[in-house]
């Protein structure tokens, strides 16, 4: 019970902590690439002992950051690492915490520990999973317990990880806990992702999925974690061990970054007449939008409302649900993720209002507007 209760503690100190910078930025500035692993953790090593994921996840970072950069002049590319030093996973999320950044990305390699027949690329987000039979624990444990296990490397871990063992499956459990408001954007860009690497040098995609990993569990921003191939496997190791293998990952993940850098720019664009606060009325009837979020749950509405994000998932959340505190929320549904909002309202100054109040309560949240199904952030 020690043990869990510490686990509970450090998971609410670390929203109290959360830095807003991120939430409220209208384009994408400032990407974090971390290449995983490094110095005295090598990371996964090929059968024969000649390549470590340590200098694979560099030259892959590196190339990335290249690519945005003669792109995006605009853009702040910072690497967690760009040599070979040992950085802690604690590290690596403080790096993009601290320089509010917009996106994190991070470069690993996978392995099997027996067998050469497993292969492929795959990419992951955190978040629990909508679907039957398909959450934290059914898929991927063991990889997140590799993964994580560097934490063993560090001195102090009892104490800076205050309790958390990789490799105990009740340590997980907590993560179940964390519905990131950033969990959609993070989802989107994961699809962005897997979509633009297939057909690279590794042909084989695993997928999507949502597991828990700490590091993206401690970024306060749209995050993955990008397994780019088996270091176990002849054919991806061949990719791997290439420039040209090299560069078409890296061309990949960049494709999918320009995606994602589009897209969000678009969506948190002031819209035209922005300054003036828009207090239209909506359509009448059953897409009547909520006047208040302190009165009562909202039915989903086609016009415009203003309100207070605190979570991003694919299950739909039931009133009364302890997640939110008391108050009533109002529901942007989506093909795949559904967006949470409280404190709303057709007025803009009084839903404003209410952010002040509400983001003490949800750290994690920020103020949006609400049209025709989506939601962009308002400033």
């Amino acid at each position: 019970m020690r043990k869990s209760a510490t686990i509970f503690a450090i998971f609410f100190s670390l929203l109290a902590a959360v830095p807003s910078g991120a939430a409220d930025a209208i384009r994408l500035s400032t990407v974090v690439i971390d290449a995983g692993h490094g110095g005295k953790d090598p990371g996964c090593v090929s059968r024969d002992g000649k390549t470590y994921e340590k200098d694979l996840t560099i030259a892959i970072s590196k190339s990335i950051s290249s690519k945005i950069t003669a792109a995006y002049p605009d853009v702040k590319v910072i690497l967690t690492r760009d040599d070979d030093t040992y950085v802690t996973l604690s590290g690596r999320a403080d790096a993009a915490n601290n320089a509010s950044a917009d996106l994190f990305i991070s470069i690993h390699i996978n392995a099997t520990g027996t067998g050469t027949s497993a292969n492929g690329f795959s990419v992951h987000c955190l978040g629990q999973s909508s679907k039957k039979g398909n959450d934290l624990f059914s898929k991927n444990l063991e990889l997140c317990k590799r993964e994580n296990s560097v934490i063993f490397l560090e001195d102090d871990y009892k104490t800076k990880y205050q309790g958390f063992d990789p490799s105990d499956e009740q340590s997980y459990i907590f993560f179940s806990l964390m519905q990131s408001a950033h969990l959609g954007q993070s989802l989107e860009f994961a699809e962005d992702v897997e979509r633009a690497m297939r057909g690279g040098p590794i042909k084989n995609s695993r997928g999507v999925s949502q597991d828990p990993f700490w590091v993206l569990w401690r970024t306060t921003m749209p995050a993955v974690l990008i397994e780019c191939g088996f270091i176990s496997n002849p054919d991806d190791l061949a990719a791997l061990r290439t420039e040209e293998g090299i560069d078409g990952i890296a061309e990949g993940i960049f494709n999918a970054f320009s995606t994602f850098k589009k897209r969000y720019d678009r969506e948190n664009a002031p819209a035209a007449g922005d300054k003036k606060e828009d207090k239209a009325a909506p359509a009448s009837g059953k897409d009547k939008a909520p006047e208040s979020g302190k009165d009562k749950a909202a039915e989903p509405a086609s016009g415009t409302v203003y309100g207070t994000q605190v979570l991003a998932i694919g299950k739909k959340m039931k009133e009364g649900d302890p997640f939110f505190k008391g108050e009533k929320f109002f529901m942007v549904e989506g093909t795949k993720i559904n967006r949470y909002l409280v404190g709303f309202s057709t007025d803009r100054s009084e839903a404003k209002k209410e952010f002040q109040r509400l983001k003490k309560i949800f750290p994690d949240s920020f103020f949006v507007k609400a049209e025709n199904g989506k939601t962009v952030l308002d400033r």
